[in-house]
């Protein structure tokens, strides 16, 4: 009658199953889902504006945490629960599999050669210490050096590679903790947020995605320039750049021009281009020329503003385009005759001096040059744990290529004297990729037969 077990028995069992991993891994996938659907540490009302949700469903979402599920109690429960999983799992197959690997077995009986798939006899003549030399010899140099037992007459050899391989499977788990481990550090003491730098400005503190208090960086970064280019035709930006400056003290310690994919790190905190935009209304250069007079005059100033020329009218910059139809950078201006009273606006290029001309009118308008402030937008990342997540990969590729391109492989053989000679018996086993192990052992024994034949 078997033993009822008690409840400390039931619970190391529920945590060592290996369908709680399955059950857990599946919903850690399922939740990770929301996380990847709905955009993290957004403000409230952009959550209600960006998904159409009323103020009572952002209240009900945001009390299971959805809007920032990697930090929620019941993602890091599930995260806590695979670890303890993991944990318990590993401690329950580790002393089998270490005393496999410190205790083999030397001596194989036929109970346990009956079990081989892969397995030999064969007769030879000479005594048994000759033919267990030639065997030692054999191993030595074909696999690897055999341990010898004599017992009851008869000689036992054992030899083993690659034992270290059933314990890539333990590295593998290591890895997996080890990452746990790096992201909980990065959650608790790493952060994730943005600033915006205008052209020749400089700022010592960013702002957390969440919209509370501003951090202080503990160091000043400055935007000396930002350069943007774009696809022709669309005006669709093709890459931008920022020329980053870190200061400490005063002091410039730091210089990089950063892109996308290319950030600036210092101190734990890495800067990425993220995006841009203008800063302030652009200032604008014309050359007008009186069609009457044949007077030509250069006038300067910001968007919206009336510059006089001469007879009285002015003139009224209404807006600017980088490549507008793919003939590179263009304004829209309008004439004030007098009286505010604004004509018909029209445009006129940077590239195209002459366009203008083309138009009539009492003045014909040239675009010297258009000089804008812009912003560059950096997202700001700190994660104290990536140093830690990045030992973790390297221990899951090292345990990943030991237990997959690497097998615990073992030889037994069994000398004795019997009435025809010298009778030898041997086989092997793998722990994994058997196939592989089958045609190394069809060598082995022609390798065998050849020796002890000669």
């Amino acid at each position: 009658m078997s033993r009822e077990k008690s409840f400390n028995d039931r619970l190391w069992d529920f945590f060592c199953s290996l369908k709680l991993a399955i059950v857990t891994l599946i919903l850690l996938a399922l939740t990770s889902i929301i996380g990847t659907i709905i955009e993290q540490n957004l403000p409230p009302q952009e959550y209600m504006q960006k998904y159409n949700m009323s103020e009572s469903t952002y209240k009900t979402l945001d009390s299971l945490q959805f809007f920032d599920m990697y930090h929620s109690y019941w993602f890091l429960s599930l995260l806590g629960l695979f670890a303890v999983n993991l944990i318990c799992c590993s401690i329950k197959r580790l002393p089998r599999i270490i005393k496999t690997v410190r205790e083999p077995v030397l001596v194989a009986d036929d109970g346990l050669f009956r079990t081989f798939s892969n397995k030999e006899e064969i007769v030879t003549g000479g005594t048994i210490e000759s033919v267990r030399d030639k065997i030692v010899t054999l191993l030595g140099k074909k696999f690897a050096k055999p341990i010898v037992t004599e017992q009851d007459g008869k000689v036992y050899l054992f030899a083993q590679k690659g034992a270290f391989s059933r314990f890539g499977v333990y590295l593998t788990h290591s890895s997996i903790l080890i990452i746990f481990l790096g992201a909980m550090i990065g959650n608790v003491w790493g952060y994730k947020a943005y600033v915006n730098i205008v052209e020749g400005k400089s700022v010592n503190q960013v702002w957390p995605r969440a919209g509370e208090q501003p951090i202080p960086l503990g160091f000043d970064v400055r935007c000396d320039n930002f350069e943007v280019t774009f696809y022709e035709g669309g005006g669709r930006p093709k890459e931008f750049s920022s020329d980053l400056v870190v200061l400490e003290n005063g002091q410039e310690v730091l210089k990089k021009t950063i892109e996308v994919n290319d950030p600036l790190s210092y101190k734990g905190l890495t800067f990425y281009q993220s995006s841009y935009g203008p800063a302030g209304d652009p200032v604008y250069q014309f050359s007008v020329k009186n069609r009457e007079t044949g007077e030509t005059v250069e006038v300067t100033g910001v968007q919206g503003r009336h510059l006089p020329l001469p007879g009285g009218a002015s003139l009224i910059a209404m807006g600017y385009a980088d490549n507008y139809q793919n003939l590179g950078p263009a304004a829209q201006v309008s004439i004030d005759t007098g009286g505010h009273q604004h004509g018909t606006p029209f445009i006129v290029f940077k590239n195209y001096p002459q366009f203008d001309a083309k138009r009539g009118g009492a003045y014909s308008v040239t675009l010297r040059d258009v000089q804008q402030t812009y912003y560059t937008g950096l997202q700001v990342a700190k994660d104290p744990g990536v140093w830690v997540v990045w030992v973790g990969c390297l221990f899951m590729v090292l345990g990943s290529c030991s237990a997959f391109f690497f097998s615990h492989r073992r030889i037994w053989v069994s000398i004795q004297a019997i009435n025809k000679g010298i009778g030898v018996k041997f086989g092997g086993a793998a722990h994994r990729n058997q196939p592989a192990f089958a045609l190394f052992f069809d060598e082995l024994k022609q390798e065998f037969d050849d020796t002890l034949s000669s």
